[in-house]
């Protein structure tokens, strides 16, 4: 039997998932806020090892680079590679460089480019061999991923972070980690617009906490304020947003102001979305294929759109005990699986 575990380096979580044969057995995600250090992250990898078990071939990919734990994105490519390379030794080590396929880690510079902040390539590389035409949308805990695929290849404009953001590929909102702030600065409360307190008093993941519609463990962050992830408090901390205190108001006008947020987050991905769309080349009848522990906004995007939606993990060779951990790790599922039929494995 061979095992290729895949592994997704971000700037707050490392994911792994496991294929055996090259089926997912397994995904996990992990706490790892890099602005914490090098250290924290190895910290995460030793516990995710333990989760996870050992492989044949581990494949890397990453986003963390960007963190401002580095002077530059090529410095956090180069440094990620290297920890990967020693947390995970003795097995093989191979890092995804996208458009470029599979590299050594020792090639990690020449490579850094392609490697930086590619792990959507690889959810959309194996998409498109299935589903062949449909928009890939991947809600995470940060950021939004909105592919093209088109006759089985990956029709997007841009490949780098920057071309992303310009070509609206990348949503800068996720389900979690988005300071309210970010979604807009002002918001309807008693009755009136109420600007917002530009402070991080509040998140996304508070928001769908007073709504009932947060993932279970999809929140591993501290909250802003470092207490407790309950309701209570979560309407504690979005009414700092608007200056109040949460006796200030009742929980259904608390409630209704998350909504209101909720309401401009999804607003937010269907005009990325339709951007993406407006460039003529997905057919009227192609699907929205969804992943991330976003996946019900995105199923909320797929309905707006007129769109059958189709999850991700449909699509994937994956043990049903592991279908949405594995949707929800979908760079890491996607690796794992490339991985699995490249160079032999």
């Amino acid at each position: 039997m061979s095992v290729v575990v895949g592994w997704d380096v971000g700037g707050a979580h490392l994911k792994a998932a496991r294929a055996e044969n090259g089926r997912i057995v397994e995904a996990i995600q992990v706490a790892s806020p890099l602005r914490l250090g090098l250290e924290r992250l190895a910290q995460s990898f030793v516990e995710a090892k333990a989760k996870i078990g050992t492989a044949d071939l581990h494949a890397v990919t990453m986003t963390g680079e960007l963190a401002d734990t580095f002077s530059s994105r090529i410095d956090g490519v180069e440094q990620l590679s290297a920890l990967a390379m020693r947390e995970l030794a003795p097995a093989p080590v191979s890092l995804y460089a996208g458009r470029s396929g599979f590299v050594e880690p020792q090639a990690a510079r020449q490579h850094a480019d392609d490697i930086a902040s590619a792990n959507w390539f690889a959810s959309a590389s194996l998409a498109a061999r299935v589903a062949r035409r449909a928009l890939f949308v991947d809600m995470g805990s940060t950021t939004t991923d909105l592919v093209p695929l088109v006759d089985g290849a990956i029709a997007a404009r841009g490949y780098t972070d920057a071309e992303r953001l310009a070509a609206g590929e990348l949503v800068y909102t996720g389900l979690v980690r988005s300071f309210v702030m970010a979604v807009g600065d002002r918001a309807p409360f008693a009755g009136h617009w109420s600007t917002l307190v530009n402070e991080y008093f509040a998140n996304m993941a508070d928001v769908h906490r007073i709504l009932g519609r947060l993932p279970d463990d999809a929140d591993q962050m501290a909250t802003a304020d470092g207490r407790a992830k309950t309701v209570e408090a979560s309407r504690a901390r979005l009414a700092r947003m608007v200056g109040c205190d949460v006796a200030h108001a009742s929980e259904g006008v608390w409630s209704t102001l998350a909504e209101w947020f909720a309401e401009r987050q999804i607003r937010t991905v269907v005009d990325g979305a339709m951007l993406v769309l407006s460039c003529g080349n997905m057919p009227a009848d192609a699907p929205i294929l969804g992943a991330g522990i976003g996946e019900a906004v995105v199923r909320e995007v797929a309905r707006r759109l007129g769109r059958k939606y189709v999850s991700f993990d449909s699509i994937l060779d994956v043990a049903p005990a592991a279908r949405g951990r594995a949707s929800h790790c979908a760079p890491a599922a996607a690796l794992a699986a490339l991985a699995s039929t490249s160079n032999g494995w």
